[in-house]
């Protein structure tokens, strides 16, 4: 992919996951997660040739201008997303597909001091939400949603979605939002679709399920099971002290 073809792919990206951009211009200016990207790829490109403390200034430097820490060994895929990116880190070791959705406060960290890969790999197509940490080296599966607040520290299918602390896996399921001529028709207009862009990519880059809103809640689950059995237990209890009654009666 061309330098001005991978461009124009990241300000694609915006209009498609974020409501609120209006114009290219804003996008350009005004989005510090693609700014944040932009400095990760010249950091990581620098890194890969042996470099460590450039890098490492063009990370710090990226922190400081967009409140977003990327390790400049992280691998970052096609098509991700930073939105509201304030207290992103991303460590050394982490992989992050193609597609992928991060929301502010994520942390992909590592759990303790040992050596090697020890940052989690975030498949493609990926959510996660607001404020969640996923620690340690192991991999969350393709269209995978982690929940806002959660604390994941265990491996995540593919499909899953996980919530709470320590992360739980709480439904299985994916879901396609619109297709590809949808975007085609709204994406003219601004010039972010090239002939050459195959149905393939775009449909790919729309495959990410952003409802990390509606996700299920065990815990109320829970109290509404416990509620229904207190309630039939209440029942069955009035039909005995009726028909003892009846008996004294009798």
């Amino acid at each position: 992919m061309s330098f001005f073809s991978r461009l124009r792919k990241d300000i694609r990206v915006v209009f498609e996951r974020d409501p609120a951009a209006r114009s290219v211009i804003e996008v350009l200016f005004c989005y510090s997660g693609l700014h944040a990207i932009w400095f990760h790829r010249i950091s990581h490109a620098l890194y890969k040739r042996g470099w460590v403390l450039i890098p490492r200034m063009i990370s710090n430097l990226a922190r400081f201008l967009t409140g977003i820490e990327i390790h400049p060994g992280a691998t970052i895929g096609e098509g991700l997303f930073i939105d509201h990116g304030t207290g992103i880190v991303i460590g050394e070791t982490a992989e992050i597909g193609n597609n992928v959705t991060l929301y502010q406060g994520v942390t992909l960290g590592g759990t303790g001091k040992e050596k090697g890969k020890r940052h989690p790999t975030i498949g493609n197509n990926v959510v996660v939400a607001s404020g969640a940490k996923v620690l340690g080296s192991f991999t969350v599966g393709d269209h995978a949603k982690i929940g806002a607040g959660s604390v994941v520290l265990k491996p995540v299918p593919p499909y899953a979605t996980v919530v709470g602390i320590p992360g739980r896996i709480v439904v299985m399921r994916g879901k396609r939002v619109h297709t590809a001529q949808e975007l085609r028709q709204a994406l003219r207009a601004t010039r972010l679709v090239e002939s050459d862009d195959s149905i393939t990519d775009i449909e790919e880059e729309l495959d990410v399920d952003l409802d990390h809103d509606m996700l299920p809640d065990p815990d109320e689950e829970m109290r509404e099971c416990m509620m229904r059995q207190i309630q039939a237990l209440e029942k069955k209890v009035d039909e005995l002290e009726k028909r003892l009654e009846d008996k004294e009666h009798a």
